[in-house]
């Protein structure tokens, strides 16, 4: 039997061929990983892990006051703020923080109890107000100056579009008053200051604003107003010259002018309530900016942002969505989320998780709050994409989804984005993801309500460095990222 012989060639030829087709699926491997590996990073932050820690140095944001009508925002507690500066002692730990914020969200869920009818707000004294000390009361972060009286005295205020009467610090401080900044307001040396009438349909207003019907002092109308843990603010009531630019002054603009007031808000002189309530900074001033507002939080507490009153400044990208009803007596902002996505993956929840107890955006809440249902999706989704990372303990009952990456030096994170109605989708900031505690703990800023029918809150670290849109008389509210970077 003869023996087949294989040419030279065409083993070459073979070998070559068998050479090109392993090749070639080597290629289309490569090809496959490359691709998949281009839509994590398409899909995912990535984080300097040294960016993550404070800093002691104020970096204004190049973005943040190139508006007309506007106002700087800066941390409470950051390096751009004189609060800080001066009051460095009392920088609040992030247990204290953390407790402060689940006393806020408490605060909202008894306020919305309270207008639905199922407590009788209304009797309360306004001149007989429980005497507490406020330091655990819920309160926002970010302030703002503005000018009161004439001459103005410049006052540092917090915002909070949670509240609806704006409020200072008055002397003669005849209960008492806590330690702010700047000297405590003087009525006595402004040429514009008049308290308003017991007997006026102004005073009467102040019910829906306070959910505390209003009392009379030798005919002058007495606000008071009572937040999370008891911490109060009452006074007279009264109209002033309100500077807000030195373009933006508003003659008689309603305002508390506190007498007694008890630990909130350490440091600033009172607050400038943004809320839908007529007594509200936006209801007021709606003649020149036709009922709309708009402002940035800080991409991190070292930076600065900005308060906009107008139309003018916002950005031309804004996506806007349809403001809802909390209750018939809410005040507050109410917002149908319809969905999240992790990682370019949408969440598997459904839509009534959602629309069981609604939700509401609050520039003073300062982690997110979800119904338990959609919580326990994002954080399953979360930790199956970061299993790369080395999980930490729980920063406390709120916080229970942490990591460690002191290893690290720099991490891949998926992005977040939140859906609204409309099928609008919001993008959350890489520095709206976490709550830092350390490296060693560093935890997503989303936390879980105690049931699907407490009300959720869209809260302001996943609000940083969006520019947020209220259309008060339009009933809309809009987002558009990077508005001050």
């Amino acid at each position: 039997m003869g023996t087949t012989i294989i040419s030279p060639t065409f083993l070459s030829a073979y070998l070559l061929l068998l050479c090109l087709v392993c090749c070639l699926k080597e290629g289309y491997g490569l090809g496959r990983r490359a691709t998949a590996e281009s839509q994590h990073l398409e899909h995912s932050h990535t984080i300097q892990v040294t960016s993550l820690l404070p800093s002691s140095i104020c970096s204004p944001a190049t973005k943040e006051l190139n508006k007309k009508s506007s106002l700087r925002v800066v941390h409470k507690h950051g390096p751009c703020s004189q609060l800080h500066r001066q009051d460095k002692a009392n920088i609040p730990t992030d247990a204290e923080i953390l407790r402060q914020d689940e006393a806020r969200v408490k605060s909202i869920h008894l306020k919305l109890a309270r207008s639905s009818g199922s407590s009788n707000v209304d009797q309360i004294d306004a001149t007989n107000l429980p005497a507490k000390d406020g330091r655990v009361v819920g309160s926002g972060n970010y302030v703002v100056t503005v000018g009161l009286g004439t001459p103005k005295k410049d006052l540092t205020l917090i915002f909070d579009t949670g509240s609806d009467i704006t409020w200072t610090q008055c002397q003669p401080c005849a209960g008492s008053c806590y330690q702010q900044l700047e000297p405590v307001f003087a009525p006595s040396q402004s040429s514009t200051y008049s308290n308003i009438s017991c007997n006026s349909t102004t005073c009467d207003s102040l019910t829906s604003a306070t959910g505390i019907k209003p009392r009379c002092s030798s005919s002058a109308c007495v606000y008071g107003i009572q937040y999370g843990d008891m911490s109060f603010s009452n006074g007279f009531f009264a109209k002033e010259t309100l500077t807000l630019t030195s373009s933006d002054v508003f003659k008689d603009f309603l305002f508390g002018c506190g007498q007694n007031n008890q630990g909130l808000f350490r440091g600033a002189a009172g607050l400038i309530g943004l809320g839908r309530d007529k007594l509200s900074l936006p209801s007021q001033t709606a003649l020149k900016y036709k009922g709309v507002f708009s402002y940035c939080l800080p991409s991190s507490a070292s930076s600065t942002g900005f308060l906009s009153f107008g139309d003018t400044g916002a950005s031309k990208s804004v996506k806007f969505i349809t403001l809802s009803t909390v209750s018939q007596r809410s005040a507050l902002y109410g917002i149908d989320i319809t969905g999240i996505s992790v990682g370019g993956q949408k969440l598997s929840i459904a839509a009534s998780v959602f629309t069981a107890g609604g939700a509401i955006i609050d520039s003073g809440t300062v982690i997110t709050r979800l119904p338990p249902t959609a919580y326990a999706a994002l954080s399953s989704e979360f930790k199956k994409q970061m299993s790369q990372y080395p999980m930490a303990p729980a920063a406390s009952k709120l916080l229970d989804t942490c990591y460690n990456f002191t290893k690290y030096s720099s991490v891949n994170v998926p992005k977040i984005s939140f859906f609204f109605s409309g099928g609008v989708e919001v993008p959350i900031a890489a520095e709206g993801i976490f709550f830092v505690r350390s490296i060693s703990q560093v935890c997503l800023a989303f936390a879980r309500n105690n049931n699907d029918t407490d009300i959720g809150i869209f809260g302001n670290t996943q609000q940083k460095t969006l520019q947020v849109v209220y259309d008060v008389a339009g009933g809309r509210l809009g987002f558009a990222t990077g508005g001050c970077t």
